[in-house]
């Protein structure tokens, strides 16, 4: 087993990694949750892997979100 040693200072925050802006964030995740009936309606089966895809997406931003503050 080889699991690396943490580093002094390792879970700060870099300079090149920009704090999250609540705003941005906001707008992004409503963005994508406005596409989540874009399928519906059509009745070929794609509307359930459809809203899979954008809620997943939309978790990806948020986790990326979650993961700037976290090292603060």
């Amino acid at each position: 087993m080889n699991a690396p040693v943490p580093l002094p200072g390792q879970h700060l925050r870099s300079a090149e990694q920009p704090l999250a802006d609540p705003d941005r964030i906001r707008a992004e995740v409503d963005e994508l949750l406005g596409g989540l009936n874009a399928v519906e309606g059509q009745g070929d089966g794609d509307a359930i892997p459809h809203r899979a895809r954008v809620l997943e997406q939309a978790h990806d931003v948020l986790v990326r979100a979650l993961a700037t503050v976290d090292k603060i």
